[in-house]
């Protein structure tokens, strides 16, 4: 088999391959080692690559000859981890160089699900400082560049995740979500990003997550590799399922929409214009979903401002355990200042006020559909000079219709939907109702088929 061809195949077809012995597990971990190698580089999408990664995919070769029909859903695949994540025997960084270097015996409950499902880790990706930003700039490697345009950020919080699948170097990665950053690096690297509900995923400190934000999920350039690897993250195949209630069926059973569904639509927010060549592509999803049969109607979600999503994100920051401030980039530094006067209690309140004021309005309708981010992805450094405030305002606006989702605690997913003139990817996002991933991802399934994404790729 052509190395070449490893490097667009989906993972679920490369675990087939492995599975039938077409193929070997060490050949496809090889193959993503060298192209890994090559793009690199110019794309800081990994910040440490595994040594021992040869050696555990022949460890799987060997596991396919004894156990054959007893084998996970992805054994013998490549798949690259967050670095917010933490990965046993290996240092977690959390893109910051004010981070300590942590080196636990044990992987977190996030990467212990992929271990089970028969992964190969390659290593771990780039995030920004503490996930705080949806661009990848720290301040211990170069910027993480986007496979599509590298003058242009992969974006963040998971722009590691994004720039290794759009480039080849992993077939599907782990990411991370907790106001938009799973969603708008897919959305800027052209992927399948889906963020799961508020309890599907366990979190991945194993903290009380009623109220927190972030989740983890998975970002692909299929829905059916998105789907499978999210019932593996979400304990669905295993029998593992955390708090939310689970589905009728896996979420990899493809199926589909029991009725038409009613969809609304929302083109712009008061936080920052939408570009024309993302309502384009918004609005001509939304015709190919009413030819799809389903009742497509303008929507409108209620106004807000940074400045009331800003002191939970604030709280959220701040309250990072272990961190040498002292070394934190300024906007970081900034974030975790403003954490210092504010109580818990009247953060909750806020954060009850603005859940109660949006979750009403989502509930009027299956699914809604927005863009992803309303602007392209930006240019490297564009806010380098800026004061923290005003590059973390720049930055909000990337999160105007993501961050909400968040707050809600809805499953949503990026849908690559369409090329900007310029040659870079835009996204929409698909909002389902909460613990609804099946409709999200049935739509988007169908979506798949009409948009054709998979066939681009960068260059």
């Amino acid at each position: 088999m052509a190395t070449s061809s490893l490097h667009t195949r989906p993972a679920l077809d490369l675990a087939k391959l492995i599975r039938e012995g077409a193929i070997s597990s060490e050949e496809v971990v090889r193959s993503h080692l060298e192209r890994i190698e090559a793009k690199n580089p110019s794309l800081s999408a990994f910040v440490t690559v595994f040594d021992d990664a040869v050696k555990v995919a022949r460890q799987k070769d060997r596991e396919r000859i004894r156990r054959r029909d007893a084998l996970p859903p992805f054994h013998g695949v490549p798949i690259g981890i967050k670095d917010l994540n933490v990965v046993r025997f290996t240092r977690t960084r959390f893109g910051s160089r004010g981070m300590p270097p942590i080196v636990l015996p044990f992987d977190d409950a996030n990467v212990r699900p992929l271990r089970r499902a028969g992964f190969v880790i390659l290593g771990k990706l780039s995030t920004s400082e503490l996930g705080a930003m949806p661009v990848i700039e720290p301040a211990i490697h170069p910027p993480t560049r986007n496979p599509w345009s590298l003058a242009h950020t992969a974006g963040g919080s998971s722009g590691g995740s994004g720039a290794a699948v759009a480039a080849g170097m992993l077939p599907i990665a782990q990411g991370s979500d907790g106001a938009g950053s799973i969603r708008i690096p897919s959305s800027f690297c052209g992927l399948y990003g889906l963020k799961p509900s508020r309890g599907r995923v366990v979190n991945q400190f194993r903290f009380p997550d009623r109220r927190i934000l972030y989740t983890s999920g998975p970002m692909a350039r299929s829905v059916a590799d998105a789907a499978a690897l999210l019932d593996v993250m979400a304990g669905i195949d295993t029998g593992r399922t955390h708090w939310a209630p689970p589905p009728a069926e896996p979420f990899a059973v493809r199926r589909a929409t029991a009725k038409p569904l009613r969809i609304k639509i929302v083109e712009s927010t008061g936080m920052v214009p939408t570009d024309p060549d993302v309502i384009a592509v918004l609005r001509r999803t939304a015709r190919i979903l009413e030819r799809q049969g389903h009742a497509v109607e303008e929507g409108t979600l209620p106004e807000s401002g940074l400045e009331e999503f800003l002191p939970i994100w604030q709280r959220l920051i701040g309250g990072i355990p272990l961190m040498r401030w002292r070394r934190a980039q300024p906007v970081t530094a900034w974030l975790r200042e403003g954490a210092r006067g504010l109580r818990r209690a009247e953060v909750d309140a806020l954060e009850d006020r603005l859940i109660a004021r949006f979750a009403p309005v989502f509930g009027t309708a299956d699914l809604w559909l927005t863009p992803t981010v309303a602007v392209g992805p930006p240019r490297i450094g564009a806010w380098a000079g800026l004061t923290p405030e005003e590059a973390f305002a720049e930055a909000a606006t990337l999160a105007a219709f993501t961050a909400v989702v968040n707050l809600v605690g809805l499953p949503a997913a990026s849908i690559p939907a369409g090329i900007s003139p310029s040659g870079l990817p835009i996204g929409v996002q698909l909002i389902g109702d909460m613990f609804q991933e099946s409709d999200v991802l049935s739509v988007s399934w169908d979506l798949e088929d009409a948009l054709a994404w998979r066939q681009l790729a960068p260059g």
